[in-house]
């Protein structure tokens, strides 16, 4: 059974700093791409970066320069970078993993990130 350990949310002020990890085990399919999606209150689950095994990085508007994904493969664990938080930036991530062919897509249990002074 595929599980998503997610690590690294917390309370921080505007314009600090905080690293999101994610780490997958138990995958029966290699892993194509490993992403963070976010979910503010009252809104929907949005795409906030992803990376794929091979290609570029994509990144929603609204954090590109301020936060930077990136994974170890060996580790099967993805990271997120966030800088320069603004609290618009406040909200629930959840982690993401997609596999090759007939392999399927999870998700973590979601980690709060709170931009606030």
């Amino acid at each position: 059974q595929v599980q998503l350990v997610e690590s690294g949310g917390g309370l921080v002020q505007p314009g600090g700093s905080l690293r999101l990890s994610c780490a997958a085990s138990g995958n029966h399919y290699d892993i194509y791409r490993m992403g963070y999606y976010r979910q503010a209150p009252g809104k929907q689950r949005d795409l906030v970066a992803r990376i794929p095994t091979i290609g570029p990085t994509e990144y929603v508007d609204s954090v590109k320069g301020r936060f930077t994904i990136s994974r170890d493969n060996a580790k099967k664990t993805v990271y997120l970078q966030m800088s320069s938080l603004k609290p618009e930036d406040t909200a629930i991530y959840y982690c993401n993993v997609e596999e090759y062919g007939p392999g399927g897509n999870y998700w973590g249990q979601g980690t709060q990130v709170t931009v606030s002074s």
